[in-house]
């Protein structure tokens, strides 16, 4: 498959921040007591990247109203597929990500965006990277999220050490590389101050504890961004009655996915097949 083929429908939201959240929503041939599946991407990442969109069709072919859209400070702007509102990016925080996918999950409940004859009642979360961690954090706050799957989420949200902390304190910011792109992405110190300060709420693995709701974590054995060590952390945290754990030969970070889409890699159909099923299984 070379471009997404579900019938879609764009919408924009404003967030808290009081920048736009652009999203799309991939519809299945039957949207009569349908569920709501809500993808978060992960850091320097965006709705429109790879392989995204035509995951969001996969679950629209198994009658999923399949959300995908960006965190309001990602950095995407007018240009779906372009970096080009950086000073956004800079003022990005963790709390600002969850207080969007509040803002998703209430135009879902309210059926803004959302077929008047969905069911909203069962809401599930896919999130990769950093966004499976807002979404576990999600899960645990939110008692309208029916499950959740993480795709190589982290354990935790602090991840600099003490001299890169001093830096960031004296600078105000500290720059990132994006190595696709080749832009050094600056994230403000507003991003340490709010892991800092909200440090118990972005505690991942007391949030995974917390989730009454079933969770599949899904992690490359391959990953050197993000450990496969950090899924088998979230796993011993969670409750075991509820949580699954698939660990994915020879992948990494992205099941073997590119930016622009190459088409599917076996990883990537690996991880596919068995989220679908167990969504399947959990949600509907």
């Amino acid at each position: 498959m070379s471009e997404p083929t579900s019938n879609q429908k764009e919408f924009t939201l404003q967030s808290s921040s009081g920048e736009k959240i652009r999203g799309n929503v991939h519809l299945p041939e039957e949207t009569g007591n349908a569920p709501v599946l809500i993808f978060c991407h992960g850091f320097k990442g965006f709705k429109d990247w790879g392989m995204i969109p035509h995951l969001m069709d996969a679950f629209a072919e198994d009658g999923w109203i399949a959300i995908r859209f960006n965190f309001s400070l990602n950095g995407i702007g007018e240009d779906p597929l372009e970096f080009t509102e950086l000073e956004n990016f800079k003022r990005n925080t963790f709390t600002q990500e969850l207080a969007d996918v509040r803002t998703v999950i209430d135009a879902v409940a309210s059926k803004e965006i959302v077929p008047a004859g969905c069911d909203p009642s069962r809401i599930a979360l896919l999130g990769h990277s950093r966004g499976g961690g807002i979404a576990l954090i999600t899960a645990a706050e939110d008692e309208r999220v029916r499950s959740v799957v993480t795709w190589a989420s982290v354990a935790e949200y602090d991840r600099w050490g003490d001299k890169t902390k001093s830096d960031w304190r004296e600078r105000g910011f500290i720059e990132i590389m994006n190595a696709r792109t080749k832009q050094r992405m600056p994230l403000g110190v507003g991003l340490l101050e709010d892991a800092e300060q909200n440090s118990e709420r972005l505690d991942l693995l007391r949030a995974i504890s917390a989730i009454e709701v079933p969770v599949l974590i899904v992690h490359g054995e391959q990953d050197v961004s993000v450990p496969v060590e950090e899924g088998k952390r979230l796993y011993e945290a969670s409750n075991k009655a509820t949580t699954e754990l698939a660990l994915i030969p020879n992948a990494d970070h992205t099941f073997g996915a590119k930016h622009p889409y190459q088409g599917m890699t076996k990883e990537l159909a690996i991880v596919l097949k068995r989220t679908r099923f167990w969504l399947r299984v959990h949600t509907r």
